[in-house]
């Protein structure tokens, strides 16, 4: 029987003021991000003119997202987790800032994108694991689906603000308004969160010591398997959106009709993990997970008869509902790690996730100028189902996790 409660909606989560804090400071954070990003990409294209230089603005920071997932990670239990996240805004403040100097050039913008991107693993981990702390272990899934949301809901307005500031000012103007934006986020994570002490103890040198976290966490068999199907998943569900612009001249429509094709997956995604958290409850997540995911591979195979753009839109749209098997995933994590590892497992999932989601977009391009799109798509298809078949055989491992960490006042 499940020890899981029927609880585990987004009203238990929103219930706690110390995750309303975490959430609010999380979603300012994020459009600054966002915002930052667009404004620094095109600042990058006026001083160069290059159109290659611009666009690896958007792809410069998988690497480093990498590496701070596995050499900072350590961060996690050494540092309370207030001062880390505040801390971790105020780093990305001071970045932005040294980006608005006059005169800075290219290959030191891409050095200051590249030290954010190191910061982002460390603040992940921290808040997964401080979101385990605040909240009743019922309400950490649908916790997560609100941070992946505004994750999500970030690119979207974060685009449209940014494309509005720009519109106004000058992308050094904007990137000193969200240097102004990471700020607040720092103090509003300072000022409401409640002060706890660090989650372990500092042993040896935080290189190291990231590494042997790395280490305990990929040991864990259980772990490493709910890992694997968190990561391989994303990086074949991301082929479609790699091949978007030939799929789309492929069936000689405009270049116009790629925003549709990007938006439709992604607006399946939002509207599977709303409806998961609301419909599916919580005892029932785990064991859905594997189920959901090979269903979300499934209108990938149709793309071998070459559909119509309304049809793929409909069959993208279809298989991002299936996102929803992430809530499973959720809990899956949160049931085989161990509290004290819980921080490195988070650090380690999201540089993990970051990192194969830029492999994906690599493989799919490398295979697409071998074979026509809709046949790579297909072929992403197939070997999700492999992989799920494979991977999905994880199993609820209750952990008897306490439901929340004491606090230092």
């Amino acid at each position: 029987m499940s020890t899981i409660p029927r609880a585990g909606r987004y009203r238990d989560a929103f219930a706690s003021a110390e995750f309303r804090a975490l959430f609010g400071a999380f979603v300012v954070s994020m459009l600054g991000y966002v915002v930052a990003g667009l404004a620094l990409t095109v600042l990058v294209y006026r001083q160069t003119r290059s159109p290659l230089l611009s666009a690896l603005t958007f792809t410069a920071t998988f690497l480093p997202y990498l590496f701070g997932g596995t050499l900072l990670s350590g961060l996690v239990d050494r540092v309370p987790s207030r001062r880390l996240l505040a801390g971790c805004d105020l780093g990305c403040a001071a970045i932005v800032a040294v980006m608005t100097v006059p005169g800075v050039p290219v290959p030191a913008l891409f050095a200051l994108l590249c030290a954010m991107s190191l910061l982002t693993p460390v603040a992940t981990g921290a808040r997964g694991a401080l979101v385990a702390d605040v909240l009743s272990p019922e309400a950490v899934v649908p916790a997560r689906s609100l941070l992946r949301l505004v994750a999500q809901g970030a690119q979207v307005a974060g685009y449209a603000v940014g494309g509005g500031l720009l519109a106004a000012l000058s992308p050094r103007a904007v990137l000193g308004v969200e240097a102004v934006t990471f700020t607040a986020s720092a103090l509003v994570l300072r000022g409401l969160l409640v002060r706890r002490p660090a989650r372990g103890r500092a042993g040896g040198s935080l290189a190291g010591d990231s590494l042997r976290g790395v280490t305990r966490v990929l040991a864990n068999g259980p772990l490493r398997r709910v890992l694997l199907l968190g990561w391989l998943v994303p990086f074949l569900m991301t082929w479609p959106e790699a091949l978007a612009a030939p799929a789309v001249a492929g069936r000689g429509l405009p270049a116009s009709a790629t925003g549709w094709w990007l938006a439709a997956a992604p607006v399946g995604t939002v509207a599977g993990e709303l409806a998961g958290v609301w419909l599916i409850p919580a005892a029932r997540r785990a064991r859905l997970s594997a189920p959901l995911a090979a269903c979300g591979f499934v209108p990938l195979l149709f793309f071998s008869a070459r559909p119509p753009l309304v049809p793929a839109l409909v069959l993208l749209t279809a298989a991002g509902l299936c996102g929803a098997y992430v809530l499973g995933l959720d809990q899956l994590l949160l049931d085989v790690t161990s509290p004290e590892l819980l921080g490195r497992a988070y650090a380690v999932n999201s540089a993990g996730l970051m990192a194969i989601q830029g492999v994906g977009f690599a493989t799919a391009g490398a295979l697409g100028e071998m074979v026509p799109p809709d046949l790579a798509i297909t072929f992403a298809g197939g070997a999700g189902l492999v992989v799920v078949a494979l991977l999905g055989r994880a199993r609820r491992v209750p952990s008897g996790r306490p439901r929340a960490a004491g606090t230092d006042r």
